[in-house]
This record gives C-alpha cells, structure tokens and sequence, in this order.
C-alpha cells in the first residue's frame, strides 16, 4: 500500500483559507440561454479550506470533480460542482472559480448577416456547511458615441470601443438569470453593440443608430443598474464601464457597487 502523506498529522495548528489548484485549462459545455449547450475551454481556480490537523489537500480530487461536471454547466451545477468538491475533500468550505470564453450568434441590423461574438463570463461558485453562493460576472464589448463631442461639433463625433463588467448575485440562486441576460442588459445600455460581420447597409445603420444615442461611462453605468435594480432575481451587483479613448492617450471609467439596504 502506498504511503498517504496528504492524510498524515500536522501538529503545527494552522487553518488554512485556501488551498487548490488554479490555471487549468479545461473543456466544458454550458448552458446558453436558449436551452443548448455551448462548447468552451475555462480556466478554472478550484480551492478548499483546511483544518490545522490536516498536512495537505489530495489534488487529484478537483480534477476528478471537475471532470464530472464538465458536460452540464449551469448555475444549478455550479452549485453542485462547488459542494460536491467540499464533501469530496471533507472540507468545511470550497471554491470553484471558470472563466471561459462565451460565444452568441449576433445577426447584423439590416442585412441580417449571423456571426459569432465572443464574451468573457465567469462564475464563481461557494459551498459551505452554513450556505451555498453563486455569483456571476460578463464582459461585453460595446460602442459608445461621445455626447459632448457631438454637442460641440460642426460635423459627427467621436466615438470609441469599450466594454462593460457586470457581476451579479443571483437572489436564492435564481437558475433562470445566466449571461445571456447580462450581455443583453450590458448592449442595451451603450450606444451599439459590437457586431463580428456588418455589410454597408449594416455599417451605415450603426454608425447613425449610435450618433442617435450618444452615451458618456456614467450614462452606461446607470443604464445598467436602472434594468438590475428592477430584477427581484438580483441581491447584490456591481457594474463598471471602460472606454478606451479614440482621442485621448487615457480610458474613462465609471463603476458602482449596490448591496441592499438591510445588508441580505
């Protein structure tokens, strides 16, 4: 029989927060919005607690859980991946962090071209004895048109590429709000979205869609959380927007946290 070292005493006395494994790269099937499965590659960071008398964590044992789960990614799961990983390495809590790749098939406003438009999600999944948490995070590429340019100019506007981050908790896990949802929240509240194919008719369209609807960081941040704070599938969310500037070396910013009042 081989030796378990993991297993053995430590008489030193000291709990550790975390202990895992982070930067693998992994195949994964999730959930989309439309009651498919995407494929993607995530890069998960997998952890659990450890008790003072306890040398070591079995590292095999987050592949293993992993490994399960990799064909049904929903929020659901998530929940499950992260408390069977607590079960599995008798821990008192654990944490299972993916972030991957997220593809939805866009169709152009006029001509109605189909192309594929990446976005980075992310969900970070939390068991422990007392509660389980899930929370989930998108990145969406956007466009935004610059109200004080357009005000003050002869002729057109400046305008630039930028992305909103959203991050929400799911209110007692809410396993109908996935990033589909956010992604659309996030386009809705630029000037444009960002499209992967756009012919002429399409280009001209967005160029004066977007002119119609100029919109500064802050504009984006509440346009936002007007749409968040409306949803009683949502406790917690934080939101931040990032123009890369077309006509200064600087980006712009604007971000908000909102917890509820009473602290749930």
């Amino acid at each position: 029989m081989l030796t378990d070292v993991q297993a053995t005493p430590d008489s030193r006395g000291i709990p550790l927060d975390e202990v895992g494994i982070e930067g693998i790269r992994y195949p994964v099937l999730v959930a989309d919005g439309q009651g498919a499965k995407r494929e993607t590659v995530a890069t998960a960071a997998m952890s659990v607690t450890l008790g003072p008398e306890v040398k070591g964590a079995h590292l095999s044992r987050f592949i293993e859980v992993l490994h399960d789960y990799r064909e049904q990614l929903t929020p659901a799961t998530a929940i499950c991946l992260a408390d069977e990983l607590r079960q599995h390495m008798g821990s008192s809590s654990a944490r299972v962090h993916l972030t991957f790749p997220y593809f939805l098939e866009r169709e152009a406003p006029v001509t109605r071209s189909r192309a594929f438009v990446e976005y980075t999600c992310a969900v970070t999944a939390n068991s422990s004895v007392a509660d389980t948490q899930l929370v989930l995070s998108v990145e969406v590429p956007v466009t935004s048109v610059c109200p004080c340019s357009k005000a003050i100019s002869d002729r057109g506007a400046h305008n630039q590429r930028g992305h909103i981050t959203i991050e929400v908790k799911p209110s007692d896990h809410a396993t109908d709000l996935w990033f589909d949802e956010l992604i659309d929240v996030a386009e809705g509240a630029a000037s444009s979205p960002v499209y992967a194919l756009l012919k002429r008719p399409d280009e001209r369209h967005v160029t004066m869609a977007g002119y119609d609807n100029p919109v500064f960081v802050e504009d984006m941040v509440r346009n936002v959380c007007q749409v968040l704070s409306g949803s009683d599938r949502i406790t917690v969310y934080r939101v931040r927007a990032v123009n890369d500037e077309s006509i200064h070396n600087h980006a712009a910013y604007a971000a908000v946290s909102w917890t509820p009042p009473n602290g749930a």
